[in-house]
């Protein structure tokens, strides 16, 4: 069986709070450790009202501590936000207080809009173009210390977390296969170029001291229920919510429609299923055939999937139901 993995942003829906949000994630985590579930991890956006995981190092210890196996990690960090050694001192704390289940994912996009990307304050330049330089900082500085090394990350030292590259495009792809790291691709919501980094990462890997052959997850979303039409009315959450984050309309997470036609124009409906094109929507049956043709067509070693699900009882139900088709 192919392992299934579970991406969590902690959707916080209308009328409820972030401490709600939070502790679904808790629930939803230990769901997914009894489910046999491989990883669960959390994503690092802000100024967004619907998503409640920004600190993601303090989001990912709440669920951790409430589970005792599943690897916990960040899918992912956006290191342009962040200075090297305060990841490493971060992550380095997480896996001392939860030792071998910590993985730390990294990314390149800000995570949120401009403007609240300048008020993180990283630095007064771009950083960007920086991205290859931080992750061999990062490296180092969670790996054995060396004798001519003068900045130290305690905690985080020696830790040995692993690192996986996250991203949408060729140059993620061949920045993880140079670097000989797993590499995750978001085609649960930037799916255009999927096949070709996929390519690109297998031609272009080179071995590693932590990843000896190229590994590859690939995310989708998974709104799984007992009928094809109730997944169908429980995903026009998420089809609200990307309708709402090209008009630029900052909202939480919405509770399903049953008429999707009044909410949205053709052609923001044609953007929003092309966008979402592998999602894994319906029954278990129906689910089931679409899990088996991504897996076959692209051959990744691991699936991620984000379950975008207004209600907690429906969404746990979507983790169990996925989980017991042993694809």
């Amino acid at each position: 069986m192919i392992p299934l993995s579970l991406l969590d942003l902690a959707p916080v829906c209308q009328g409820s709070t972030i401490t709600t949000a939070l502790n679904n994630s808790r629930e939803m985590a230990v769901a997914a450790e009894q489910l046999g579930y491989s990883r669960i991890w959390l994503a690092e956006h802000h100024g967004m009202l619907g998503v409640a995981s920004s600190a993601t190092a303090l989001a990912i210890s709440h669920i951790a501590a409430a589970t005792k196996h599943i690897r916990i990690g960040a899918g992912g960090i956006m290191l342009p936000n962040h200075s090297p050694l305060i990841i490493a001192e971060q992550f380095g704390t997480l896996e001392a207080l939860y030792p071998g289940r910590i993985d730390l994912g990294l990314g390149r996009a800000p995570g949120t809009d401009m403007a609240t990307a300048r008020a993180l304050r990283r630095n007064l330049q771009g950083s960007v173009d920086q991205y290859p330089q931080d992750i061999e900082e990062l490296q180092q500085l969670l790996g054995p210390q060396q004798p001519e090394q003068t900045i130290i990350a305690v905690p985080g030292n020696n830790s040995n977390i692993p690192i996986w590259l996250l991203g949408s495009s060729l140059y993620s792809a061949q920045l993880a296969a140079s670097k000989g790291l797993p590499y995750s691709f978001a085609s649960h919501f930037a799916p255009d170029q999927l096949f070709d980094a996929l390519n690109l990462y297998r031609q272009g890997f080179k071995p590693s001291a932590q990843q000896a052959s190229p590994y590859v997850s690939a995310g989708m979303m998974a709104v799984v229920a007992d009928t094809d039409e109730q997944a169908n009315y429980l995903f026009s959450s998420l089809q609200q919510q990307f309708v709402n984050l090209r008009r630029g309309n900052n909202q939480t997470f919405q509770p399903p429609t049953d008429n999707m036609q009044s909410r949205w124009t053709e052609i923001e409906e044609m953007m929003v299923k092309q966008t979402l094109r592998y999602a894994l929507v319906g029954s278990q049956n129906t689910v089931k055939q679409k899990l088996e043709k991504f897996i076959d067509a692209t051959q990744v070693d691991e699936v991620i999937v984000s379950m975008p699900i207004y209600d907690l009882e429906d969404r746990l139900h979507s983790l169990a139901l996925l989980a017991d088709l042993k694809v």
